[in-house]
């Protein structure tokens, strides 16, 4: 099967579950009434989550889009890895965050976006920053992005629609409510659980996927060995305040971004860094590069400004 015939399919298995995982919650909260407005939510949270959640997270994890004149050497690199990939290249934003991350969004690879953080810029080489790119690229071509971008939707909406229980069902004389206040507490609690679960099944073989995909694209898998390392060092002693606040978009990072998760366990929504790069490690014994000097090579070299347009400010390279 196609493997983006199989995103899109999964994509729209992954609606129908929400869906009537919403219709559930509602049901639990309000009885029948619960259930239809849970229906009328669920459908216009689907609609705003195809056509604008990739406008919506990116604004919530307070990026702003990179005019292209602006930081010449990093369009360059996401350029030339898109051609690379056989991807029209996506619009570049940056995370104002000092924790190394980023992610990829969007409806198609016409309508796509990466999203890199000031830390990654800051802290990893360029070898090092164009594998991460390759890797969020990988996640566009396979069409994930729309996978990932309406899960973060739907699974904030869910906690959101449960955190609404003690208004539709919190009265336990509700004739209506099929459980009554018991109804509302449990859907308080599973709902939030099962949004999590969802986000977990969908982020860990992808994330094995998008990591030996983006691998080949910059043709240096121990590049992204690497970058997975520093930044899962420098992201458990950062915070990433913008994640914090909103969980539920966790899952579209390189790297969990939030503090705490180490391991492989039930709640991770990544699988451990480690397991990713002794996977790398052992890609990088079996592939031959296709470059093996690559374009890029040592330090970035580029800065962007805290305030202000973004500027180069950097030392003349490759990509400069």
């Amino acid at each position: 099967m196609n493997r983006s015939f199989s995103n899109l399919l999964r994509t729209s298995v992954l609606i129908a579950a929400m869906t009537a995982l919403f219709m559930g919650v509602g049901y639990l909260l309000g009885g029948r009434s619960g259930m239809m407005f849970a229906f009328l939510f669920a459908a216009v949270t689907n609609f705003i989550g195809y056509w604008n959640a990739d406008k919506l997270v990116l604004r919530m994890q307070n990026a702003r889009e990179i005019p292209p004149e602006a930081a010449a050497g990093l369009y360059d690199m996401v350029d030339t890895l898109a051609k690379r990939a056989g991807l029209p290249t996506p619009k570049v934003y940056l995370i104002e965050t000092d924790q190394p991350n980023a992610f990829a969004t969007g409806r198609n690879p016409e309508n796509a976006a990466v999203a890199v953080s000031r830390g990654l810029l800051d802290r990893l080489d360029s070898r090092e920053i164009a594998a991460v790119i390759s890797h969020e690229l990988a996640h566009i071509k396979n069409r994930d992005t729309l996978t990932m971008t309406i899960t973060a939707t739907l699974a904030g909406a869910i906690s959101m629609l449960a955190q609404f229980g003690f208004f539709f069902g919190g009265n336990s004389n509700n004739r209506d409510n099929p459980l009554g206040g018991f109804g509302a507490l449990l859907a308080m609690i599973v709902a939030p659980l099962a949004a999590m679960l969802v986000q977990m099944a969908v982020s860990r073989t992808r994330e094995y996927q998008a990591d030996h995909d983006g691998a080949l694209i910059a043709g240096d898998p121990r590049a992204l060995a690497s970058a997975l390392g520093k930044i899962s060092a420098f992201a458990r002693q950062t915070v990433n305040t913008a994640a914090e606040r909103n969980p539920a978009q966790a899952h579209l990072y390189i790297f969990n971004p939030l503090n705490g998760q180490r391991m492989d366990n039930l709640f991770a929504t990544h699988p451990a860094v480690e397991n990713r790069i002794a996977a790398l490690e052992e890609m990088a014994g079996e592939v031959v590069d296709r470059d093996s000097s690559g374009p890029w090579g040592g330090a970035s070299g580029w800065r962007v400004p805290s305030t202000g347009p973004v500027d180069q400010g950097r030392q003349r390279g490759p990509w400069g």
